[in-house]
């Protein structure tokens, strides 16, 4: 197994799919027994937060006690990542102290300088770039509902964003389609595609402009948030361009009856779903959070506890 997980792409196919098993696996020991066996006694993650977090945060944190560990909140105006101290000071003093590190920042560079410099395993909580936990979370809800992911199409309806990005690397990674439907301007660029075509030259990727005919075939529509973190400025702007890219029941009824919607979440009910969508017997929004505990748990497993 790769030491850090920065990115899907660090991984093979076989590395991915033995974090899915393992989380499988202890989310039934979980669910079964009510406990999980506490093989990270003593052991303690470092959590950096430069952007807030609800379901990263409490999943990290919980996914540390289950296992027997701890999970230790450092807030940004603590660490003042590449502020305060140098990122690279940052990743060898966490080194002498703790059993991993798990950043969430604004700039990419910060997660994958910890990684260079840490002697223990990096964890990518999200980045503007990028969301690993968030994807792989999102394909074991996919798996647990189809029983398999192999063939399966998933829609992503909305910005070529973070999310969007490591979706599209899992995708091919699992010989899954993906297709997107964005607005112009906000889809993933072309050099973008090919680096990513060049990480897992088996993806098959389209853009789809018209999201009605985008999931025609979908077995999943994925949508997030049009105005992410740091781009409130944009709400207006983005809001406006985004009309007609909505992940409502008109959408829904174009798409096939066994399709799933899926949101990373926060949702703003009204925007990018509607609300009857998001509470609908098709959405498993939240199903799909409480995974991201159950990813991240057979994460931690793997790179802090040898499973």
């Amino acid at each position: 197994m790769t030491k850090h997980f920065t990115a899907v792409s660090d991984c093979s196919t076989e590395e991915l799919r033995h974090l899915l098993d393992v989380s499988r696996e202890l989310k039934a020991q979980l669910k079964t027994s009510g406990c999980n066996t506490p093989i990270l006694a003593g052991k303690t993650l470092a959590m950096i937060f430069e952007k807030p977090s609800l379901r990263t945060r409490v999943s990290f944190a919980v996914a540390m006690t289950q296992l027997g560990g701890n999970g230790l909140l450092l807030r940004d105006e603590e660490v003042g990542l590449g502020k305060r101290e140098p990122v690279e000071d940052v990743a060898r003093v966490l080194s002498g102290m703790v059993d991993g590190i798990m950043a969430r920042t604004f700039e990419h560079e910060k997660i994958t300088g910890l990684a260079k410099s840490s002697t223990v395993p990096v964890i990518n909580g999200l980045t503007d770039f990028s969301h690993p936990c968030q994807a792989m979370a999102d394909l074991m809800t996919v798996e647990e509902h189809f029983g398999d992911l192999a063939g399966r199409t998933l829609v992503f309806v909305g910005d070529g964003n973070n999310v969007a990005r490591s979706l599209a690397v899992a995708c091919g990674k699992f010989s899954m389609r993906f297709v997107l439907s964005a607005p112009v301007n906000y889809e993933l660029p072309q050099e973008e595609i090919d680096r990513i075509k060049s990480q897992v030259p088996q993806l098959e990727f389209e853009l789809i402009r018209d999201p009605i005919r985008a999931v025609h075939n979908a077995d999943v529509i994925y949508t997030d948030t049009w105005v992410s973190m740091g781009q409130e400025e944009q709400k207006a702007q983005r809001v406006k361009e985004f009309e007609g890219y909505q992940v409502n029941e008109s959408l829904l009824s174009a798409a096939p009856k066994r399709a799933i919607v899926l949101h990373c979440l926060p949702a703003y009910r009204g925007l990018e779903i509607s609300a009857g969508v998001m509470e609908s017997p098709r959405s498993l929004i939240f199903p799909e959070a409480e995974n991201r505990l159950h990813f991240q748990k057979g994460l931690v497993a793997v790179l802090m506890g040898g499973m």
